[in-house]
């Protein structure tokens, strides 16, 4: 008797990694131990924008569907190494990001670039290294605002509370035409000036620059109008 050929496993999807309980405790995890430090919201919120902006910025790219669809694995994964320790984040979070995938039965070709595109999204030891990684790292250092906020208590803010809580607005846009993609703000310039947001996040816009380099276009920043290139 013939033995039919086994069909190839289904390829596996930002859905599934999202109902992977494993995912949901890790992210959760995450953003409690930075909560506890201090830190801005890391958990499923960032993580759901992130990969919204990432999604965006391959699609005007014209990046096929299933390098996309990796992409956003990657983006909703990047941060899980905080459950362990903020120091070399990423280089943890890709090694539990290999073990849940692995397990979950993707292949390993895929498995690869998304473990490159998360151990390289900190500005401090990372570059952009692939298309997903270059559009991983200019959405999550775009998710500014202050919705982010997680401490209570205004008076006790820290710069990084304040900048992040005047920011009332943020949007990614690309201009595929011009090959430019900027981070716009709206700054209420009462809790931090934009003097401030430069002072904490310069770093995060020169690796910005970088990873718009990496496919071709300009990075720019627009806070309440005014064009800072």
């Amino acid at each position: 008797m013939a033995v039919e050929p086994k069909s190839a496993p289904r390829p596996i999807t930002l859905k599934d990694v999202k109902s992977n309980p494993k995912v949901r405790q890790l992210i959760e995890g995450a953003n409690e131990l930075l909560k506890s430090m201090g830190y801005t919201e890391h958990g499923h919120r960032h993580v759901e924008v992130v990969a919204g902006i990432t999604r965006y910025i391959l699609e005007h790219l014209e990046t096929d569907s299933r390098t996309i669809e990796l992409a956003v694995i990657a983006a909703h994964l990047h941060d899980i190494g905080n459950v362990i320790n903020r120091i070399d984040h990423p280089m943890t979070g890709a090694g539990l990001a290999f073990r849940i995938l692995d397990q979950m039965g993707m292949p390993s070709d895929e498995v690869a670039p998304i473990l490159g595109a998360i151990g390289n999204h900190e500005e401090l030891a990372g570059s952009p290294i692939s298309l997903m990684g270059a559009a991983l790292i200019i959405a999550d250092k775009s998710d500014v605002h202050r919705t982010r906020v997680q401490n209570p208590i205004l008076e006790t803010f820290d710069i990084h509370d304040r900048v992040n809580y005047a920011v009332t607005k943020s949007r990614v846009d690309m201009d595929t035409e011009h090959q430019s993609i900027a981070l716009k703000l709206e700054i209420d310039t009462s809790f931090a000036s934009v003097m401030e947001y430069f002072e904490i996040f310069l770093s995060r816009m020169v690796m910005c620059r970088k990873a718009a380099q990496f496919f071709g276009y300009r990075f720019t920043l627009e806070a309440n109008g005014t064009l800072l290139e």
